[in-house]
């Protein structure tokens, strides 16, 4: 049998009817909220870059030999 999911914030089970998932990965607008002001307050943060840099270019590639 597959368990219902957690919240994340609190670790309560969401309840398994759809109106109740209104808030869904979180229990409630409280849990919603507590997320959102830890991403405001940078305890979360994104390690990784957004995009990846452009290999730069190996010295003497573009030296005209003549």
């Amino acid at each position: 049998m597959i368990a219902n999911p957690k919240c994340p914030i609190c670790g309560k089970e969401l309840a398994p009817s759809p109106t109740a998932r209104s808030y869904e990965p979180f229990c409630s607008e409280r849990c919603r909220k507590v997320d959102l002001f830890r991403w405001f307050d940078g305890k979360y943060a994104i390690v990784e870059p957004l995009y990846r840099p452009e290999p730069e270019e190996e010295p003497g590639e573009d030296i005209e030999e003549g």
